[in-house]
């Protein structure tokens, strides 16, 4: 879709800190994460929302969404994830994208307040990104 941030990245043309590139879809950094390690989890073709994405791509696109789940906690030291979606309201970029947060008992994340927290640095943030990446749960 000519426009659309998402898209761009799913196809190389902007650049982004990708911890898996599947065919059922990419997962990438959030720029301005809510805790360090968090990833948005993209189909590969555009939908907007949830109920746009086909009947017969659901089971690999969470399947995708359930590894980096699995990866995010196994290698950053985090407790758990938290995974969540929005649907047109709230949706910064109109492309699908599940949301997967490390989180941690006493994280301070109440309700549905999101904090953000900066990589200080690309490097920072690349590195993040490798320890995803090499996580067994995203291996193929």
């Amino acid at each position: 879709m000519p426009g659309c941030l998402f898209c761009a990245i799913v196809a190389g043309t902007v650049p982004a800190f990708k911890v898996v590139d599947s065919t059922d879809g990419v997962g990438f950094l959030d720029i301005r994460p809510v805790f360090k390690g968090h990833v948005l989890v993209v189909p590969r073709t555009h939908v907007s929302q949830l109920t746009e994405l086909p009947a017969e791509r659901l089971p690999g696109f969470f399947a995708l969404v359930q590894r980096v789940a699995a990866a995010v906690p196994s290698v950053l030291g985090a407790q758990g994830t938290f995974v969540a979606m929005n649907n047109v309201v709230s949706q910064s970029v109109p492309h699908l994208h599940a949301h997967v947060v490390p989180r941690t008992k006493g994280d301070g994340l109440r309700g549905f307040f999101w904090p953000r927290h900066k990589y200080d640095s690309d490097e920072e943030a690349r590195s993040y990104a490798d320890r995803i990446t090499a996580s067994s749960f995203l291996r193929v």
